[in-house]
């Protein structure tokens, strides 16, 4: 895909009137969600309402429930037959992945990692068979691990999860969700700090959380102003190494101000 998903808005799976506000919240990517967001009373009803939204044309991902919890086939059942529909692995690890992989072959995943097993095997979860791009469970990681998300407790982790997923030529992975949703700025630097540490995106869990992410991983007009001067001057130089601002200009340099030109939607030189 030319342009990476930066917001993944989840959307309960049992309250279908809700998936087409979803849609238009500006959300890159629904998440419609069969796991967590959903009570064991209400899975069949919510599979069916995703199964028939799908069917009928919509586009989404679908969380499904994990392969050790007795919905896990039903829901790999319901999705074979939607052949348009990716899908989101809880508790991704490589067991479950291999049996994901089994079950719908070819089908892209996004492996959400929020086990401590997970992540200790992220290397071979990243290499996995379908698997296009990692996804933090930061909330549920924190819960096994005792580790807090709070301050820098959790850089080395998601840190990690950057560096297996350049390693592995996956697009730049998702970052956990934010608790917060009704202050921007709060919600704006949750979401730089993601971007800072090399996400490509981050979850979320109300519409009204989408546009401070959304805003936030936008270069500013001053990176696209730094991007178009670097570009210039390279063009200038026909390729050799050269200055701008006072600072050397080389191929790195070169390529981060074509990714900033491709993220602001106005293409790179």
């Amino acid at each position: 895909m030319s342009r990476i998903a930066r917001t993944l808005l989840f959307v309960p799976g049992d309250r279908p009137e809700r998936f087409a506000k979803a849609v238009a919240s500006g959300a890159h990517d629904v998440i419609l969600d069969l796991e967590d967001a959903v009570a064991p009373a209400a899975k069949e009803q919510a599979r069916t309402a995703v199964a028939a939204w799908l069917a009928d044309g919509g586009q989404a991902v679908v969380r499904i429930n994990g392969a050790d919890t007795p919905w896990f086939d039903g829901d790999v059942a319901a999705l074979r037959e939607l052949t348009g529909a990716r899908v989101m692995l809880p508790k991704a690890e490589p067991a479950s992945l291999a049996r994901l992989a089994v079950a719908l072959p070819g089908r892209p995943v996004i492996a959400l990692v929020e086990t401590v097993a997970g992540y200790l095997a992220l290397r071979e979860v990243a290499g996995s068979g379908g698997v296009e791009r990692l996804a933090f469970g930061s909330v549920d990681f924190a819960a096994e691990s005792g580790i807090a998300d709070e301050g820098e407790a959790m850089t080395a982790i998601r840190v990690q999860l950057v560096l297996e997923s350049c390693r592995a030529a996956l697009a730049p992975p998702v970052d956990g969700v934010g608790l917060e949703f009704t202050d921007e700025a709060v919600m704006r630097e949750d979401a730089l700090r993601s971007r800072r540490l090399g996400f490509g995106g981050k979850l979320c869990i109300h519409p009204r959380q989408v546009t401070a992410v959304n805003g936030a991983f936008r270069p500013s007009p001053d990176e696209v102003a730094w991007a178009q001067r670097v570009l210039a001057a390279f063009e200038r130089s026909q390729g050799a190494a050269t200055s701008v601002d006072g600072k050397m200009i080389d191929k790195p340099v070169v390529e981060r101000a074509r990714r900033i030109m491709d993220e602001s939607g106005k293409g790179g030189a």
